[in-house]
């Protein structure tokens, strides 16, 4: 069962999704020109999505992957492409009903399945890994350790998540957001001490077995994230 800061966050997030930013998301995914900062967005979404895809083997037949926060599916695709069978799971459900409406033919054997929920929810089942980019960054250190420790009891080889890290131009555009509220905007970033949630993270008893592996940097621009890896042994 999930607290009620975590509920709270979440239905924030769907309300975003669903009501503002579904057409400013659907040209930010597309492939049609974008200007400003949709384009460092687009160029460091792009860049993390290879970043993520590097940490896991060209061949995934026979492994079951969840992509935590799915949005429009680029990433569950290519790892189904890869062989793997992957279930996207997203809070928007007007982005998950975009997104099957332009599912590509599956190549070697993989299937990918989106759907629209609670991506923590423990009805998914079971995984042998799991992704999430640009998901756990809307959540601040205590909930995105809780959700990292859920994810782990139901995944038997590897997490690879971004998170956002706590420098000083992100602190400032988070401190400003706060300032000036609006309701259309985005849900804010939530900046986190990478290595002291990680380090924290694998001590807990709940994650026994698992151990930190690589970590990569993306920022373009406005688009400033890290790639965190977890491995079970």
């Amino acid at each position: 069962m999930q607290d009620a800061a975590y509920i709270k966050r979440r239905d924030e997030i769907q309300t975003y999704f669903d009501r503002t930013a579904l057409d400013a998301w659907k040209r930010l995914i597309s492939t049609e020109k974008v200007s400003g900062i949709r384009a460092t967005v687009r160029a460091g979404r792009d860049a993390m999505r290879s970043a993520i895809l590097d940490r896991f083997p060209h061949d995934l037949t026979g492994w079951r992957i969840l992509d935590a926060g799915c949005g429009a599916g680029p990433l569950a695709i290519e790892l189904a492409h890869r062989g793997a069978d992957v279930l996207g799971v997203d809070l928007s459900p007007q982005m998950v009903s975009h997104a099957n409406e332009a599912l590509p033919a599956i190549r070697n054997g993989g299937s990918v399945t989106l759907i629209a929920g609670d991506m923590l929810a423990v009805e998914h089942g079971e995984f042998d890994g799991v992704v999430s980019m640009d998901a756990l960054i809307h959540y601040n250190a205590l909930e995105a350790a809780e959700a990292i420790a859920g994810l782990a009891r139901r995944t038997s080889r590897k997490m690879v998540f971004t998170l956002a890290p706590r420098t000083r131009p992100l602190v400032m555009m988070q401190a400003v957001g706060k300032l000036f509220p609006r309701g259309d905007r985005s849900p804010t970033i939530q900046p986190v001490a990478i290595d002291r949630l990680l380090t924290q993270a694998v001590q807990r008893n709940d994650m026994q077995g698992w151990t930190r592996g690589a970590s990569t940097r993306i920022s373009r621009g406005f688009y400033i994230s890290v790639a965190e890896e977890l491995v079970r042994s």
